[in-house]
């Protein structure tokens, strides 16, 4: 190990509770110890989930969050013992690991709730609502501090919760730790004073018109987080550790309104002037710890952040605000093991929150520990796979179910809570196989198929290995997925597989080879534009062409934001056309990510045109149509088109022929990866 992390591996307490190390695995939707979507009850995939992150070195772990009531049904987290004793047996099996954990209790989302098309429809008929009320209680899940409009939609408004509401919460805060205390859990995290979820709803001057003792002053915003950690308490001693999630700075300019990195603004929520007051409040309440970040949902790119943050985003405000209490803090956001190693030797935090990065890599602590930091596959924080909330103008969460009940997967890691549908199973007869096409899709299927026990070929037409990706990873803000690239080759060079390179494959029956498998890829849709012919494609930009000063994007889709931004970074005046009625229209593209993109180019006054095609791309302007037939002549030294793209498999599926990526169905990592592992389980 590099002496740079030692201080990554000295142990610490929350209260008199030892840990063995300063790494905490900070909770994660979808992981909770108790089920998430489904009626509560013991989860074996997030145990199995949970025991190995802890048997790869995590010194403290925090499950997704549990609520103290379910989503569907009603029913108190307290009610029903049998998961509980089944928890006892568990956590003596998780404490032979040498690791803690703490339960994560939430109070639920109030007006963060990511309401979608299903809670809408029920919500706006009063009678669905009515009917519906015993399964899926769309009134009180929405429940805020006040009256408040919902993140996601306009059409399910929140109320305020009653005091017989809050105080059945506090009650049932302190029935759920007492028995998860005589289960054997080693401590509970309060959730949350942080991100803007209920709690924090109180606690924020903006969501928080109450004018009763939950409401106005300083000491009433926070009077329930301090209400319940003194429940809890009293119910299981001052000895047991309670942990708070918290949110340093709110981050946040108004209702859907966050304030980007380095923007001058007026803070709504809570300033780092209250913050100060607060951390110190609710340590002398009975906190025992504070797990620190930033943001709200209306800023929600600060607690949950894209690529386009930067690598250790909340440090600083975290830094500060441990000087005004005597507890520890933990910091999360995007941490890199040698800020956080460098900020604990200086006493300027106490532990190093990482979430996702545990989805990727179950083993990266081990790794660290070991000097072998080139094998820890990186998160290249897509959201693709762990959190695909997404919504747009007119549209609340359009996330699929199936992802709703299946959050914490991992798009670079399919077997990431799926260990039943994702395994490595050695052949019984192993085949010559034929990979074509060296990208992610080509180089995933090759390392799959080689663990199995098969004899693969990898061709790849070019001299580098990568495909599509290294152009999509060419912005200055994709270093993670130039670090992904750059694992895959080297993992690739470590297992049983033959590289063919500078070889394009035409005629797959020339192959000595039992079965194909095919990810070549796709190639972009040309829009029937007058003088495409003067403008560039997409990964023709990405792969280093220049850019006049004017640069006109066509589609406002994910990568034509991306290359939006970039264009910023780089000093050029872009402009974006869309025809749809907002930028970034897509399902599966995390609102973390799609926020940040939308309000970056607000911030930065880049014109988008909406409800907009392109009529005609001329030497040095293009002419846009609106949704009313208008034409508006744009200036535009470059244009750029990225519409899409197309599969393009050098051969259709057949018997022996397989389809991996986007020749097979154009997507994301995500479709590709799990895309490579359906495949190759079955060859």
């Amino acid at each position: 190990m590099k002496k740079e992390y030692e201080a990554l591996f000295t142990p610490w307490k929350i209260g008199n509770c030892e840990i063995k190390n300063r790494i905490v695995q900070c909770s994660m939707g979808g992981t909770s110890i108790f089920g998430w979507m489904e009626p509560n009850h013991f989860d074996k995939e997030a145990a199995n989930f949970l025991l190995e992150r802890a048997k790869g070195g995590a010194g403290l772990i925090l499950p997704g969050i549990a609520p103290i009531r379910d989503t569907f049904f009603g029913k108190w987290l307290y009610q029903g013992k049998g998961k509980f004793e089944e928890l006892k047996e568990f956590m003596e099996e998780f404490h032979k690991t040498g690791g803690k954990l703490f339960i994560q209790l939430t109070a639920g989302f109030g007006r963060s709730m990511a309401v979608n098309d299903l809670m809408e429809k029920v919500y706006c008929n009063k009678v669905l609502r009515k009917i519906g009320k015993p399964i899926i209680d769309v009134d009180y899940l929405c429940a805020s501090a006040s009256p408040n409009p919902n993140r996601w939609t306009d059409k399910v408004p929140s109320r305020a919760l009653t005091v017989d509401e809050i105080h059945e919460m506090v009650e049932a805060f302190a029935r759920i730790s007492k028995m998860c205390k005589d289960a054997g859990v080693d401590g509970i995290e309060v959730h949350a004073v942080h991100e803007g979820y209920l709690l924090d709803q109180f606690t924020m001057k903006y969501t928080n018109q109450r004018t009763d003792e939950y409401g106005g002053s300083f000491e009433n915003r926070y009077r329930f987080p301090v209400e319940i950690v003194k429940a809890i308490k009293e119910s299981c001693g001052d000895d047991f550790p309670v942990s708070l999630r918290y949110s340093v700075v709110s981050k946040t300019k108004g209702f859907r309104q966050g304030a980007l990195p380095g923007e001058e603004y007026i803070e709504v929520g809570r300033d780092i002037a209250e913050s100060e007051m607060a951390a110190k409040y609710l340590q002398d309440a009975g906190y025992d710890m504070l797990n620190c970040d930033n943001g709200t949902y209306d800023a929600w790119y600060w607690a949950h952040p894209p690529g386009y943050m930067s690598d250790n985003c909340n440090l600083e405000y975290v830094e500060h605000i441990k000087d005004y209490v005597d507890i520890p803090v933990v910091c999360a956001g995007k941490m890199t093991p040698t800020a956080a190693a460098e900020a604990i030797s200086a006493g300027k935090i106490d532990g190093m929150g990482v979430a996702r990065q545990f989805l990727v890599d179950p083993n990266w602590i081990r790794k660290l520990e070991e000097d072998r930091e080139e094998d820890i596959k990186p998160c290249i924080n897509c959201h693709n796979a762990c959190f695909t909330m997404a919504s747009y103008e007119g549209v609340g969460n359009i996330q699929d179910m199936e992802d709703t009940k299946g959050m914490a997967r991992c798009a670079l890691n399919p077997r990431t809570m799926q260990s039943k549908k994702y395994k490595l199973v050695k052949t019984a007869s192993p085949k010559k196989v034929a990979v074509i096409g060296g990208g992610i899709g080509g180089m995933e299927s090759a390392m799959v198929l080689a663990a199995r026990g098969h004899q693969v070929t990898l061709y790849e037409k070019s001299d580098k290995l990568g495909g599509i990706f290294i152009q999509a990873s060419a912005p200055s803000f994709k270093d993670k997925d130039r670090q992904l690239i750059e694992w895959y080759r080297r993992m690739i060079e470590k297992v049983n597989v033959q590289i063919v390179m500078n070889t394009e494959i035409s005629d797959i029956q020339a192959l000595d080879a039992d079965e194909v498998v095919i990810a070549t890829g796709s190639e972009a849709k040309k829009p029937p534009i007058i003088g495409i012919e003067k403008a560039m494609q997409a990964t023709e930009y990405l792969s280093g062409a220049e850019t006049g000063d004017n640069v006109l994007i066509v589609g406002g889709g994910l990568t034509g934001c991306e290359i939006a931004y970039d264009l910023i970074l780089k000093g050029k005046k872009p402009s974006i056309a869309e025809s749809m009625n907002d930028l970034i229209c897509a399902k599966g593209v995390c609102l973390a990510n799609s926020s940040f993109l939308r309000e970056m180019m607000a911030y930065k006054d880049v014109p988008v045109y909406l409800n907009t095609k392109v009529c005609e791309i001329k030497d040095s302007s293009a002419v846009l149509e609106d949704e009313d037939g208008r034409l508006t002549e744009i200036s535009a030294d470059t244009v750029i088109y990225s519409v899409g793209y197309t599969p393009k498999p050098l051969h259709q599926k057949s018997k022996g022929v397989h389809l991996v990526g986007d020749c097979n169905s154009v997507g994301n990592l995500r479709t590709v990866i799990w895309r490579a592992w359906d495949v190759c389980m079955k060859i």
